[in-house]
């Protein structure tokens, strides 16, 4: 009588199953921590627009109008004129800096227009408001792209 060989190893069939499995599981955690880096980065932009925005006010308090963005056009500029701001705020997550002269539609960079758009940021032609943008990256259901912060005045 032939005796049956004894099985040994796993066959190709359970192997592949492994792989799968492994590759499913992979897919889920990269995506999970995707998703939960863009919530961050959004977080991050959020706040860095609100310090800005207050700081932005700030100077408006003290010289009753706003920065024209040729006077915060870099961030030896903007700590200058705005001495309270962490330049952090000025850099977008994982970006240099951020600040660009025109509404905002890319997630790398913040958007500052000030109005009326021809003033200079000075007493004879000043600033009156200004609207500071940025893109989310994962928008709240319901929520508009780019996220816009106006001024109080």
């Amino acid at each position: 009588m032939l005796q049956k060989a004894l099985q040994k190893g796993f066959t190709i069939v359970e192997l592949l199953i492994v792989v799968v499995v492994v590759g499913v599981l992979a897919f889920l955690v990269f995506n999970a921590f995707s998703t939960v880096q863009n919530r961050s980065d959004d977080s991050q932009r959020q706040t860095d627009i609100t310090a800005l925005a207050t700081q932005l006010e700030v100077y408006y308090r003290a010289n009753n109008t706003y920065p024209a963005f040729s006077q915060i056009d870099s961030t030896e500029k903007a700590v200058v004129l705005l001495p309270d701001l962490n330049p952090d705020n000025l850099n977008a997550p994982g970006q240099g800096y951020s600040l660009q002269g025109n509404a905002s539609t890319n997630k790398n960079q913040y958007g500052y227009v000030t109005n009326p758009a021809n003033c200079n940021g000075t007493a004879e032609n000043p600033c009156t408001s200004f609207v500071l943008s940025f893109t989310k990256v994962s928008p709240s259901s319901g929520e508009t792209n780019p996220i816009l912060k106006n001024s109080l005045n």
